[in-house]
């Protein structure tokens, strides 16, 4: 979890389903899916997620060639280009003829409240 307070945009918790750590503002976990709040307010409609980066691409295993083993890992870095966080998301062998597919998006919901801090971004 990180230190920010509750409310206060970039304030995470844990999903009750899959202890996946997400932000406390979410309806539906990102991970497990599940719905985290069925009698939420309905006084302020939450405004809808923008999709600000959204990579899509496959690979193909050549037919004459060994077995590939691949390691997804996802970075994410501040504007210093510090590394703020990382992930190992997956890990596989793909043969002959073989394809797989991944997408990666990043989903930005505009919230009301100032950040801690010098008024930069929460990571």
């Amino acid at each position: 979890m990180n230190p920010v307070r509750p409310g206060d945009p970039g304030a995470t918790r844990a999903c009750p389903h899959c202890r996946e750590t997400i932000l406390e503002s979410a309806m539906v976990c990102p991970e497990c899916r599940h719905h985290l709040r069925y009698g939420a307010s309905t006084d302020a409609p939450s405004a809808p997620a923008l999709t600000p980066l959204l990579i899509e691409g496959n690979i193909r295993h050549p037919p004459d060639a060994d077995p590939w083993e691949y390691t997804v890992v996802v970075s994410i870095r501040d504007d210093l280009g510090v590394e703020i966080a990382r992930k190992l998301i997956g890990v596989g062998a793909i043969t002959a003829n073989e394809q797989r597919s991944f997408t990666l998006s990043v989903e930005a919901t505009p919230t009301k409240g100032k950040l801690p801090g010098k008024g930069g971004t929460r990571h």
